[in-house]
């Protein structure tokens, strides 16, 4: 069992900067991949970006350049920062963690995000 614990959103104008934090806590296997989604209402969840255990990293296409994500191995956190925000990335963002072992995977609560225009 992995337990994630996020924390880091809120509410921010347009142009601000936020920083999200997930913090994996269990049995954490070595090969994973942690990542954040998002989920705005009536929207489906869709990929904001994922980091590998090897440091490999991929992002969805609307927070390129934009959006930065990390982690700490030691500490079994990922990070995102949010850099240039925008009204449409508006959504709970849920962070995830994969065993790319057995691809189990698990979801945080989720954290809101709100931008203001």
């Amino acid at each position: 069992q992995v337990q994630l614990v996020e924390s880091g959103g809120g509410l921010v104008q347009a142009g601000g900067s936020l920083r999200l934090s997930c913090a994996a806590s269990g049995i954490i296997f070595s090969l994973n991949v942690m990542g954040w989604y998002r989920q705005a209402p009536g929207k489906r969840r869709d990929l904001v970006a994922r980091i590998f255990s090897d440091g490999s990293t991929n992002y969805g296409d609307s927070v390129k350049g934009r959006f930065t994500i990390s982690r700490d191995n030691a500490k079994n956190t990922v990070y995102l920062q949010m850099n240039s925000l925008k009204p449409e990335d508006t959504a709970v963002y849920y962070c995830n963690f994969r065993n790319l072992r057995t691809s189990t995977e698990y979801w945080g609560q989720g954290t809101q995000v709100t931008v203001s225009s």
